[in-house]
């Protein structure tokens, strides 16, 4: 969204702190907009494809965080932690002040693509069971993996506490005992108790892709980006 705002508020409304915060940095002369020190707080700055630097690191503006990260295992995707380190303190200091939330959970020793936001619309369409958003997930298996096994995780298995079957989107044998599962389903440690239903165990899961976006190859583990336009077309 193209805006006109002064550059106090581009960094408040980047989570740099408050409006008071805002000012000494600007003032100390620690604010470069467009490679040039701009310590002036009431200075009105074109926000269109703003790119700003703060204490020497670089920054694009962003009116409203959507972001992937390739989560790493041993990480909680809350806050409130109990036994391992949180997701968001992967994340820089400003962006976790903006109020990002992530998009659903993965279980901690769970890797793989998660998406984070501030766009409260954005965050119930993604998860809402109405909407259905396909994940894919590449699950490792303890045994190998049969025919069996897939027509019964396809057709429905039954699972404690669930008054229905759960049956997967799609089940596509990757290896002997690797298969990518498609759920719109986020029930509790589902992917696991489905590979429990047909007496089998999960070693390690990935998920590799949430609607039609897939988790960038070059994206390593514990790290994150900006959802480009294209990015978020490709989940709206």
């Amino acid at each position: 969204m193209h805006k006109i705002i002064s550059l106090e508020k581009v960094l408040q409304k980047q989570g740099f702190g408050s409006r008071k915060l805002c000012r000494i940095i600007i003032n100390n002369g620690e604010v470069t907009v467009n490679d040039v020190v701009c310590d002036n707080p009431d200075e009105m700055i074109d926000t269109n494809h703003l790119r700003f630097s703060v204490r020497g690191e670089n920054w694009e503006y962003h009116e409203t965080s959507y972001l992937m990260m390739n989560k790493p295992a041993n990480y909680e995707c809350s806050r409130k932690t109990i036994h391992h380190p949180t997701i968001y303190s992967l994340l820089p200091y400003p962006i976790v002040q903006r109020g990002v939330q992530c998009i659903g959970r993965l279980d901690e020793d769970t890797t793989g693509l998660i998406l984070l936001s501030d766009d409260g619309q954005f965050i119930h369409k993604m998860s809402s069971p109405k909407h259905n958003v396909p994940k894919v997930y590449e699950v490792v298996c303890k045994h190998d993996i049969d025919h069996s096994q897939i027509s019964k995780l396809l057709n429905g298995v039954q699972l404690m506490d669930e008054p229905l079957p759960i049956a997967a989107l799609a089940c596509e044998s990757i290896s002997p005992n690797t298969i990518h599962l498609t759920l719109s389903e986020g029930k509790y440690h589902q992917v696991k108790r489905m590979i429990a239903a047909v007496s089998n165990r999960v070693v390690s899961l990935n998920r590799i892709k949430i609607g039609d976006l897939d988790l960038p190859i070059d994206l390593p583990q514990g790290k994150w980006r900006w959802l480009s336009d294209s990015d978020l077309s490709k989940l709206i």
